[in-house]
């Protein structure tokens, strides 16, 4: 565990821990409490979207952030990290606030709804409406493909770009 107390690094994920996207998953309640260790891996935080949250994740490079949408906020501030790390060629997702609560990862990944995908994201497979960890993780836990999105959106819809 690091300074989260909530993370499974490289280490563990190869002695039995979880991969998403065949990397290694790390849960981070803070994005503040990312390093070095999660180049290259699946970060899932419990943190908002936002440009403070991107540059945290921009410093460690993982694969794929997640963060909440924190409701969007004021001129999107809650969902900009996913312009800001696209612009790094990196992929991220936020999850809708109304599905998972803030500040917990675990609860990003076992209830959370994507809600905005950034382009590299879309490429890995991110879709707005699907079950975070059922996309990640290949499983079929709190997936519901007829609901659609936190906003409504159907399935069908065109993924929305942040």
């Amino acid at each position: 565990m690091n300074r989260a107390g909530s993370v499974i690094p490289g280490a563990a994920a190869r002695e039995g821990g979880l991969f998403a996207l065949g990397r290694p998953l790390m849960l981070l309640d803070s994005i503040a409490a990312v390093g070095p260790e999660a180049a290259g891996c699946v970060v899932v935080s419990g943190s908002h979207g936002g440009a403070s949250a991107a540059r945290y994740a921009m410093a460690a490079r993982p694969l794929l952030t997640a963060f909440n949408d924190a409701g969007g906020g004021k001129d999107d501030a809650g969902i900009v990290g996913l312009a800001m790390m696209q612009a790094e060629g990196l992929a991220a997702v936020t999850v809708a606030h109304t599905s998972a609560r803030i500040g917990e990862a675990r609860s990003t990944l076992g209830e959370g709804i994507v809600s905005h995908v950034n382009a590299a994201a879309a490429a890995l497979g991110a879709r707005p409406g699907s079950g975070l960890r059922p996309w990640l993780l290949g499983d079929s836990l709190g997936e519901d493909s007829a609901r659609g999105d936190a906003h409504g959106h159907a399935h069908g819809d065109p993924p929305r770009e942040a």
